[in-house]
Parts: C-alpha cells; structure tokens; sequence
C-alpha cells in the first residue's frame, strides 16, 4: 500500500481496473507506433497527463507504473514519493478519459486479466476513477514542476520555497526524464496486473523496438 501524506491508498479492484486500462492503452500505443516508424518521433502514454513527465519514453513509463503498482499492492505500507503521485494521478486521468471516450476499448483492456472486474463502463466509473486520486490530500506539486522550467533560477527558487517544494524532493522526476532502460524488476511488479502470456508479450514487443531491457 501507498502512503501519501496523512493517506494510506491500498490496493483495490478500482485501482486494479485503472492501472490495466492505463498499461493496456500505452502497450497498445507503443506497438502502433513501432509499426509506423513514429516510436521516437512523438509523445503518447499516460505520463503524458503530467507536463513535466511529457518527455519520459513509454517504455519508462511502463516500468514507472508497474514500480508504482507493484508498490501500491504489497502488504506493506511504502511512502509514497512525487512519482508514485504523479503515477497515479496520470494513471486515474488516462483511464478515465478511455472510459468516457472509448467504452468498447475499456471492455477489451479489462477482458482476461488476472483479476475479473465487472464494471459498468460509464460516466459513473470515470469520475471514481478520477476520485481516487482526487481524495488524496496531497498539494499536487507535480504538476506545478513544468512551471519553473522557463523562468530564471532565482525566481524559480524562491515560488518553489512559496509552495513548499523541496529540491530533493524533485529528483525522481528528474531521474524520470533521464531513464531510457527498463529495470530487471519490470516483470515481476507486473504481477497481478497482468496474466504472464501478457507479461511475456509486453517484452517481446519492447526487444523487437530495440528498447533495452535490463
């Protein structure tokens, strides 16, 4: 489980169901552009919902969310840091818009995962997805990050004193934005998002794009 700030965000059938749509949706966007040659020409992914994290290639952003989920189930309380947030609530937008923008793709994304989930695929199920991350008592401070990039250093320093931002507390976005491997863990925090035929598929789709797997 995750805790963030006062918070402890457990692992439950409605996170499930937004983590599977969320991976399920950028697998699906990453074989596409890998098939047209667009795979390093354009941004998609559900980071893409933080602007700071835009950038962060989606083969990275597949093993930030199977660390993030993989933490968010175990049966120990992990504190949560400025990604896992930023996971999340990337992870809750995206699947959200699918459900309200593309029901049937919803359906499929859920179909012959390790976990059934009966839900109805409407309005109702986007905005609890959406409260999942907007019950949470944080300040959202990923979001602000994207702000300071164009402003001179000073100035920059002294909004992120205002809001309370400490610089350490940024280095996992920066880190972020660095990465270009898949860590040798990705597999196994997988585990009970996805079935292993799934697992196995998802890496066989990373090798044959070139991305390096650790």
């Amino acid at each position: 489980m995750l805790k963030i700030a006062t918070h402890t965000l457990p692992g439950s059938r409605l996170g499930y169901a937004a983590f599977r749509i969320a991976l399920r949706d950028t697998v699906e966007r990453f074989m596409l552009a890998t098939q047209v040659g667009t795979l390093h020409e354009s941004r998609f992914g559900y980071l893409t919902e933080v602007p700071f994290l835009a950038a962060v290639p989606p083969q990275v952003q597949l093993d930030l969310l199977a660390h993030s989920w993989r933490r968010l189930v175990d049966d120990r309380s992990h504190q949560a840091d400025l990604l896992d947030e930023s996971v999340i609530y990337a992870v809750c937008e995206t699947s959200a818009r699918l459900v309200e923008d593309e029901p049937r793709e919803v359906r499929r994304y859920l179909e012959n995962g390790p976990e059934e989930v009966e839900f109805a695929i409407d309005h109702f199920l986007a905005a609890e997805m959406r409260a999942l991350h907007l019950n949470l008592p944080n300040e959202g401070d990923f979001l602000l990050v994207s702000q300071f990039e164009d402003m001179p250093p000073e100035r920059a320093s002294t909004l992120k004193e205002k809001f309370g931002l400490e610089e350490r507390s940024l280095d996992v976005l920066f880190d972020a934005l660095g990465r270009w491997h898949v860590s040798p863990e990705f597999a196994e925090n997988l585990a009970g998002l996805v079935s292993d035929e799934e697992v196995s598929r998802i890496e066989r789709t990373l090798r044959q794009a070139g991305t390096p797997l650790c």
